[in-house]
């Protein structure tokens, strides 16, 4: 299905609009922001100017790629929330862009920070990029056909030993109160970059085996969950269920590049299952 909608040299054309991009609107404002460039969506939410001049050249360019098939960019869904349910539509296309993943980063002039795009086609996101900005690291992955970081391939990975990931600090607080000595052995370093789009790339590198995340926001996510499908791993809500880019955004998402270490995260979630980790109906 990836190579009816987008043929090889599209999808060529896609990393380089996510370059360009990079080098237009993120890098020369990275630690170059004025105050007026940064703003408050909500407290402890932030925007900069980059984020937004990122998603309209992203925008405009995607539209000459697939004329015709609409953007859910995480700016525009802030002023329309409807967007959204473009994603969820049977039969249909659409583009799901992270201009500036990493934001807070960015703001505080941290170099973690990525774009993410990734195309979804019957509800179901069918390719996918990340750039990592500040490392000129690309991850390219269409279904079907496998997962690429720096065009090499990515597959049959092997669970560093302890299981090595990232977790948000609530998540990882109540592994560190609740697990018995035991089975927090079977863990190794967990933290966070603050950046998802960092950490799906540290994970194909081998660095990382495993990732979770409470909110599954679907530009932050879509893309990566795609690329730990084709590592031969996958990517599955708390509950078990397999994830979707239009499932509620609460619903939480575990993701690894090898089977076997997405079951082991797994169950170590459900060990520690608490009223702060269900997912709300």
């Amino acid at each position: 299905m990836a190579g009816e909608l987008l043929d090889d040299g599209a999808s060529l054309r896609v990393a380089d609009l996510i370059r360009e991009t990079a080098a237009a609107d993120l890098l020369p404002r990275f630690r170059n922001l004025s105050k007026d460039d940064v703003r408050q969506k909500r407290p402890g939410d932030v925007v900069t100017v980059a984020d937004e001049a990122a998603e309209q050249r992203l925008a405009v360019g995607l539209s000459k790629i697939l004329p015709g098939v609409p953007v859910v960019g995480e700016e525009a869904v802030e002023k329309d929330a409807s967007l959204l349910d473009l994603i969820a539509r049977p039969g249909k296309s659409c583009w799901i862009v992270d201009p500036l993943d990493g934001t807070a980063n960015f703001a505080a002039g941290t170099d973690r920070f990525a774009i993410i795009v990734c195309l979804i086609h019957d509800t179901v996101a069918v390719a996918g990029w990340i750039f990592d900005v500040p490392r000129g690291r690309m991850a390219t992955a269409r279904r079907g056909q496998g997962v690429t970081l720096e065009g090499l391939a990515v597959s049959a990975m092997v669970p560093k030993r302890p299981l090595v990931g990232f977790v948000g600090y609530k998540i990882a607080k109540e592994f560190d109160r609740q697990l018995s000595k035991e089975r927090r052995s079977e863990l190794g370093r967990i933290s966070t970059l603050r950046c998802a789009g960092a950490e799906y790339l540290e994970i194909l590198a081998g660095r990382a085996s495993f990732s979770l995340y409470r909110m599954t926001k679907p530009w932050d996510h879509a893309a990566g969950a795609l690329m730990m499908e084709e590592a031969g791993g996958g990517a599955l809500q708390f509950g078990g269920g397999v994830y979707s880019a239009a499932q509620p955004l609460n619903a939480g998402l575990i993701t690894a590049a090898s089977r076997e270490a997405l079951t082991e995260a797994q169950d170590l979630l459900d060990a520690v299952r608490t009223p702060l980790l269900v997912p709300r109906p």
